[in-house]
């Protein structure tokens, strides 16, 4: 439980900058680096997720066994 419960906090944090991220690009002229910031934040919440549905599913199903 320990595990999951830090993969939810994880997942928050990375939500809470990229949200961050997203309301201070401009208008205009966005810089590709602050669109590879986001990218890259993107990229690291859905893994984090991905991490948190296998192990929920393992621990699911290691308990119906």
């Amino acid at each position: 439980m320990e595990k999951e419960e830090e993969l939810k906090k994880e997942i928050q944090d990375l939500e809470e900058k990229l949200e961050d991220r997203e309301a201070s690009l401009p208008a205009h002229s966005v810089r590709p680096q602050q669109m590879l910031v986001i990218e890259e934040l993107e990229i690291a919440i859905e893994k984090k997720k991905k991490e948190l549905e296998r192990l929920i599913k393992d621990k699911t199903g290691s308990s119906v066994e």
